[in-house]
C-alpha cells in the first residue's frame, strides 16, 4: 500500500451534508492546491501560512460579491482524511449559497468529486484498507446500535486485523512451499507437512464462524427477521400490534383475517428486529387464504427466529408439531397467549415446553420477557465482535475456505509441492480482495460508487 498521497493531481469538491435548507453546510474541497484555491476566495487568514486542524472566521467572496460568512477547517498533507490537503468550508445552509460557491470552486479549476471519492482517495494512499473503506458507508447507514457498533468495530480494523494475522500465517508457509519448488530436483521439504497441516486446520477453524456469521451479520444490518407462527386466532397479529405499539395489522374474533405476511421493524436494546406476522396455519380450502399460508411456512423457513404462538393444548399440539421440521440450528420460542384470559390454564401448558413465556398480547403483560428473550437470543448468536455483514466479504472467505480446504485433500493424498503452492496463492489471493491487497479499478468503482458525493 501507498504510503504518500498518489492522487493530489485535482482537486475534487462535494457537499458533505444533505441537500436541503439547514442552518449550516460543509463543502469538502481535497488535492493538490485545495487550500491555495480556497485561500483566493477567503477573506480571512492566510490559509497557506495556517496550522493544520485549525478552524478561521472570514467570508467566501465571488469577486468584490460577498457570497456568506463562513468558518473554514485547514487539513494538510497528510494529517487528513484522505492525506491530501483539504479543506472544509462550513456555510449557512441555502441552496443558493452552496450552488454559489461550488460554481467559484468550479470555476478556480476544481470539479465535483465522484460518489465515495473522499473515501477511495484515503484507500489509495493508505489510510486504511478496502474493508475499513466499507465500512465508512455502514457508518452513515447504521441505524441501530448493533449495527453501528459493527460497522466501528470493522472502521477500526477489527475484522482486518483477523485477516492479516491469517494471510501472515499463510505467507510464511507459503514462502518455504515456494522454496521447495526452487530446489524441485533435489527432492527436500522446507516446510513440514504436520506443521502446515496444522497451520491450515487452525485457519479453517477461524474462517468458518466468519462464514457463519454472515447471516446474522445481515441480519443486524436490514433488521434481525423474527416471524409469529400459529393457528388462527391465538393473537398474532395482536402481538405485533403489541411489539410495535401501533395497529399495524386488523384484528377481529373471525379466524383467517390475516391473509398475508405483514412486517415492520423495531429497535428493542439496540437491536433492530423485524416482526413478521403470518396467516394462521390451518387446512382450508380457500385459494387465497392457501397463498397466505405457504407464505406464513416460507416466512418461517427464512426467519432467525421464530415465535410459535399458543393458546390452548390443542393450538399447542399443532406448533409443537410444526416446530419439529425446522433445522435443528434455528432458533425459536414457544409463547402462550391469553394468560389474562385463563390464567388457570397457564401451569399446565408450562408444563408441555419448559422455556414457555407466558404473556398477554392484549394487556401486555410478559412482553418485557419475551422481548428480553429475544434480545438475548441475538446477543448469544452474536458472541464474537467480528460479524461479516459485507457480501463481497463472505464470498471471497466461502473461497478462501474451500482452496484450503483443497489444501488439506492434498496434504492428503501426497500431492506435490507445486499443487499445494497453487492452492495456498488461491487462499491468499482471496484474503488479498477482501483488505484490497489485491485490487482491480473495476472493484473499486463498483464499491465506491455506491457512496454518497460527499464521502
Amino acid at each position: 500500500m501507498n504510503t504518500t498521497p498518489v492522487h493530489q493531481q485535482e482537486v475534487i469538491c462535494a457537499l458533505a451534508t444533505p441537500s436541503g435548507v439547514g442552518a449550516i453546510a460543509v463543502i469538502r474541497v481535497s488535492g493538490e492546491g485545495s487550500i491555495s484555491m480556497v485561500n483566493a476566495i477567503f477573506k480571512g487568514k492566510n490559509l497557506e501560512k495556517a496550522e493544520s486542524h485549525t478552524v478561521h472566521f472570514g467570508t467566501i467572496s465571488d469577486g468584490t460579491d460577498i457570497i456568506d460568512e463562513v468558518l473554514v477547517t485547514v487539513f494538510k498533507t497528510p494529517r487528513s482524511f484522505t492525506k491530501e490537503d483539504s479543506i472544509e468550508i462550513s456555510c449557512h445552509g441555502s441552496d443558493y449559497i452552496i450552488r454559489q460557491i461550488l460554481k467559484i470552486l468550479i470555476s478556480k479549476g476544481a470539479r465535483i468529486a465522484k460518489p465515495g471519492e473522499f473515501t477511495q482517495r484515503a484507500f489509495l494512499n493508505g489510510q486504511f484498507d478496502l474493508v475499513q473503506a466499507e465500512a465508512v458507508a455502514d457508518l452513515i447507514a447504521a441505524d441501530s446500535q448493533s449495527s453501528h457498533k459493527t460497522a466501528l468495530n470493522q472502521l477500526r480494523g477489527g475484522f482486518s486485523k483477523k485477516l492479516a494475522a491469517l494471510r501472515t500465517e499463510l505467507i510464511h508457509f507459503a514462502s518455504l512451499i515456494e522454496l521447495e519448488l526452487d530446489f524441485g530436483e533435489e527432492d527436500v521439504e522446507f516446510a513440514e507437512r504436520d506443521d502446515l497441516r496444522k497451520l491450515i486446520e487452525h485457519l479453517l477453524e477461524t474462517i468458518a464462524p466468519l462464514i457463519e456469521s454472515f447471516d446474522l451479520g445481515n441480519a443486524i444490518k436490514e433488521g434481525v427477521p423474527v416471524a409469529i407462527i400459529g393457528s388462527p386466532n391465538v393473537g398474532k397479529s395482536t402481538l405485533l400490534n403489541a411489539l410495535l405499539n401501533e395497529e399495524k395489522a386488523i384484528v377481529t374474533s373471525i379466524a383467517g383475517t390475516t391473509r398475508d405476511v405483514i412486517e415492520d421493524t423495531m429497535l428493542l436494546g439496540g437491536i433492530k428486529f423485524r416482526f413478521i406476522d403470518t396467516a394462521g396455519i390451518r387446512e382450508t380450502v380457500d385459494f387465497v387464504e392457501s397463498i397466505g399460508i405457504e407464505r406464513s411456512i416460507a416466512a418461517m423457513e427464512k426467519a432467525d427466529i421464530v415465535i410459535f404462538l399458543f393458546d390452548s393444548e390443542e393450538t399447542f399440539r399443532d406448533i409443537k408439531a410444526l416446530s419439529e421440521t425446522l433445522p435443528a440450528d434455528k432458533h425459536f420460542l414457544f409463547v402462550l397467549n391469553k394468560i389474562d384470559i385463563d390464567i388457570n390454564s397457564a401451569p399446565r401448558l408450562y408444563l408441555l415446553h419448559e422455556e414457555t413465556i407466558a404473556i398477554s398480547a392484549q394487556t401486555q403483560s410478559g412482553l418485557g420477557a419475551l422481548t428480553t428473550k429475544l434480545i438475548a437470543l441475538v446477543h448469544k448468536q452474536s458472541a464474537t465482535d467480528t460479524v461479516v455483514t459485507n457480501l463481497r466479504h463472505y464470498e471471497h472467505l466461502q473461497k478462501t475456505f474451500n482452496s484450503l480446504t483443497d489444501v488439506i485433500n492434498g496434504l492428503t493424498l501426497g500431492v506435490t509441492g507445486d499443487f499445494l503452492a497453487q492452492d495456498i496463492r488461491l487462499s491468499l489471493h482471496h484474503l488479498g480482495e477482501i483488505t484490497g491487497t489485491i485490487v482491480t479499478d473495476d472493484l473499486l468503482d463498483n464499491i465506491f460508487s455506491k457512496f454518497c458525493i460527499g464521502k
